[in-house]
């Protein structure tokens, strides 16, 4: 499914007009967006929590040569899905 389909189905289930349910997808992702920048979680219970981890610093090796290179430690986004989220996707109701 991609945005189009996803804002379809939302304004469908929703009873909201296409843009409407656009405007309510793009404000949700910009505030995931923020919220996630200031390293804090975001918990929709039934669904699952956002939230930012630490990848520490690591040794790696390139695929073509075999040489060791280092790789950075970052910070990165992360999804857990909540348990009504993963029954529904494991056909457990």
């Amino acid at each position: 499914m991609n945005k189009q389909e996803l804002v379809a189905a939302m304004a469908a289930k929703a009873g909201l007009t296409k843009a409407d349910a656009e405007k309510a997808l793009n404000a949700f992702v910009e505030t995931t967006k923020a919220t996630l920048g200031k390293k804090e979680s975001i918990q929709l219970v039934g669904f699952g929590t956002f939230s930012v981890s630490e990848r520490a610093a690591r040794t790696g090796r390139n695929p073509q040569t075999g040489k060791e290179i280092k790789i950075a430690a970052k910070k990165v986004a992360k999804f857990k899905a909540g348990k009504a989220l993963d029954e529904n996707v494991n056909n457990k109701k």
